[in-house]
């Protein structure tokens, strides 16, 4: 028995939305899978289960509004558009334009790599990178996201946790590390809550190739008024230019840019003693 008119007319914008954010969220995963180094038709389709043909035809409409780029015989790039729209992102991000001269002062003293990221869920977000004048290269992008457990933002950004919730972020790190990755495990867990006691309560961290085998990193929290963590920074270079004794020296200089920034949102300096969790 057909519907009435009535009750088709108003199913159809339902219909017509639900088809509408469908294809939007298509379109979104398109692009995530090209900025994952998905760039082909054939790959694309596959990882979102559509069609090739559907994929060309949104490919084609993401390329003609800016989204992306083709290179013919190579494929997919991400577009100017998304280029803009990502500083734009970082210029709506008080925080990366506050601590950005004081994470450029802090690397050109220095010398080393400076990250600026904040955390997300178990993972380090980088919101920003100073590159060092020693000409190392790090795997450390802005956007990247990695283990809070592993890297020197991320133990940095875990001493504003309870010191129960450690331990969970360490065993998702070992859970997930390859021995045969440029990405060790930490240390086991005794020596690990060892080492972030002592960080607790000197409020900064080190990284001692647990992210990156040859980079070594000191890391330091960043808070806001209300006393709480929301950020970090950290100093990175190879091997040779922190041996232990350089990174001594660098944790107060490193947490000092941190309380600069922290001071910019609101945090105020005799909150220090009572800020940990």
């Amino acid at each position: 028995m057909p519907l009435p008119a009535d009750t088709i007319d108003q199913a159809a914008p339902g219909k017509r939305q639900a088809a509408g954010t469908q294809t939007l969220l298509r379109g979104l995963a398109a692009i995530e899978c090209v900025a994952t180094g998905t760039t082909d038709v054939k790959g694309i389709a596959a990882r979102l289960d559509t069609p090739r043909s559907t994929v060309h035809r949104m490919l084609n409409s993401l390329v003609a509004e800016g989204y992306l780029h083709h290179v013919p015989y190579k494929g997919y790039l991400l577009g100017p558009k998304l280029i803009q729209l990502g500083m734009k992102a970082l210029e709506q991000r008080p925080l990366v334009a506050l601590a950005r001269p004081h994470i450029e002062e802090l690397a050109r003293r220095t010398g080393d790599t400076v990250h600026l990221g904040v955390a997300d869920g178990g993972e380090v977000f980088y919101l920003d990178k100073i590159p060092g004048t020693r000409g190392l290269e790090m795997r450390s992008r802005v956007g990247l996201r990695m283990p809070l457990a592993s890297t020197g933002i991320g133990k940095a950004m875990m001493l504003g946790l309870p010191p129960s919730r450690w331990r969970e972020l360490h065993a998702a790190v070992m859970a997930t590390a390859d021995g045969a990755s440029d990405r060790p495990a930490p240390a086991p867990w005794p020596k690990y809550e060892k080492a972030m006691t002592a960080s607790l309560r000197r409020d900064w961290v080190l990284d001692l190739e647990e992210n990156e085998i040859g980079v070594r990193c000191v890391g330091a929290p960043v808070r806001d008024i209300s006393n709480q963590v929301v950020a970090a920074i950290s100093v990175a270079s190879a091997v040779p230019y922190m041996p232990d004794e350089r990174m001594t020296e660098l944790g107060p200089v490193v947490r000092a840019t941190a309380d600069a920034i922290s001071k910019e949102l609101g945090w105020k300096q005799d909150e220090r003693a009572t800020r940990h969790p």
